[in-house]
């Protein structure tokens, strides 16, 4: 680290960090809130804030399969409650008079697990080949953040979090060579659900302009409330007081009353309709117009979404072991599960939206490492788009598959994301090769 540079936002001054071709300034707090409560904007700051410690994680359990998948390590980062923190990426060689456009990051994990600095998620690739800015966001999860209790605990606080989160941008950003009027807000999986919901808020347009909507599990976030009242149920004995790591380990319980849901159970924790900021499930269809017209959307998935659970399954394992039959039953299986959760209704969301005056594109995402087990499966489109080869190199999900070659094609693919995120026209329809394919609504 050299000198280190200075900003004055109005939130207070803050110190960041040089860090190769980009700077950062990591661990800004956007938000306060005690436990089970609504966030309010963080308070403003008159000395000098260091920022240069990563956001904490919202206190979560492990997940090993993910571990391995993925390359994470659980406790890679501190847990805390006090989790309302973002982070800001900015290219090395930025200049006073620049406005750059702004992504804001809202990562995925079930609702459950993960964080805005996971290495992971680290978008310096992406910042310092396209001169973008990422904000990364850190939002409460799990019991923290998704389930309202039928005494009157509210639901989508991790949602109100996030809305805070895109506040703040609009309010600092400029002072770190942002422009506030031209923000895309990109997540994949939960995170795509959440932006999806996030635009179904009548403040949505005057927060992001863009929306880039990867692998949200758009089948299974209707019909929940009934599962969702019975998980509230579960979780009433938690209090303010049961210690985080106590209020984690229930979430297990929880999550076992939500089984019986079938399908839904595969994501328990999510976004709950009536619940603020939220319309009732009955009036989002109404409320996606509304915003439609004001915010451009890039909406995809990949081609094999539901391998990354294969592995998980020692029966589909067993099937997939059966000579001839067995890898085609496993890929029926996969293309049913993909169209169910993802696929269907990903294309509907992408068709309303452009019938209601929005400008739409669609894109597959095909990717994989050669003769991986895994495929093109969720989360394939992480190492294309966000990490290093520090983070990814040898990793399961792309194990097979040279780095220099995930790099090239990621380099094409970060190129097409932060075009979107500048206005460049995406056209009829296009491609990178060997990789994704994308066409206008």
């Amino acid at each position: 680290m050299t000198s280190e540079p200075s900003f004055n936002p109005p939130c207070g001054p803050v110190a960041g960090w040089r860090d190769g071709d980009v700077i950062r300034a990591t661990g800004i707090p956007y938000a306060t809130a005690a436990r089970f409560q609504p966030p309010a904007p963080a308070q403003d700051w008159t000395s000098e804030l260091s920022a240069t410690s990563p956001s904490p994680a919202c206190p979560q359990a492990p997940v090993p399969f993910l571990d391995d998948v993925l390359g994470t390590r659980y406790g890679e980062l501190p847990g805390s409650e006090d989790c309302q923190n973002l982070s800001i990426t900015m290219p090395a060689d930025l200049t006073p008079d620049e406005k750059l456009p702004v992504m804001v990051w809202i990562h995925g994990g079930s609702y459950t697990t993960g964080s805005g600095d996971l290495a992971i998620f680290d978008p310096a690739r992406l910042v310092a080949e396209n001169r973008v800015i990422v904000v990364s966001v850190t939002y409460r999860l799990g019991l923290f953040g998704f389930l309202a209790t039928p005494r009157g605990r509210p639901g989508n606080l991790g949602l109100l979090d996030q809305l805070e989160a895109f506040r703040w941008v609009q309010r600092n950003i400029a002072a770190f060579g942002g422009d506030p009027g031209w923000v895309t807000a990109f997540g994949q999986s939960a995170g795509g659900d959440a932006i999806a919901h996030l635009m179904a808020t009548p403040e949505a347009p005057t927060l992001f302009q863009r929306a880039i909507i990867q692998s949200a599990p758009l089948g299974i976030t209707r019909g929940r409330a009934k599962m969702n009242h019975a998980m509230g149920i579960a979780a009433e004995s938690v209090t303010e007081q049961t210690p985080a790591m106590d209020v984690v380990a229930l979430e297990e319980r929880v999550t076992q009353v939500a089984k019986k849901f079938g399908m839904l159970a595969a994501m328990p924790f999510g976004t709950q309709y009536g619940h603020d900021p939220l319309p009732a499930e009955s009036d989002i269809e109404a409320a996606w117009d509304r915003t439609a017209p004001a915010i451009e959307v890039l909406i995809g998935h990949t081609s094999e979404e539901a391998r990354l659970f294969l592995p998980r399954s020692p029966r589909l394992m067993r099937l997939a072991g059966v000579p001839v039959v067995g890898p085609h039953a496993v890929r029926a299986i996969d293309w049913v599960v993909t169209e169910t959760v993802y696929g269907r209704a990903i294309r509907r969301f992408a068709r309303r939206h452009a019938k209601a005056g929005g400008k739409a594109h669609r894109y597959l995402l095909t990717w994989h490492a050669p003769g991986n087990i895994f495929g093109a499966a969720h989360t394939v489109d992480l190492p294309l788009l966000l990490g290093t080869r520090k983070t990814w190199d040898g990793v399961g999900l792309i194990d097979g598959a040279r780095w220099e070659d995930v790099d090239m094609t990621g380099r094409s693919v970060r190129a097409l994301w932060a075009g979107f995120a500048r206005g460049d026209d995406l056209g009829e329809a296009g491609a990178v090769d060997g990789a994704l394919r994308y066409r206008r609504v």
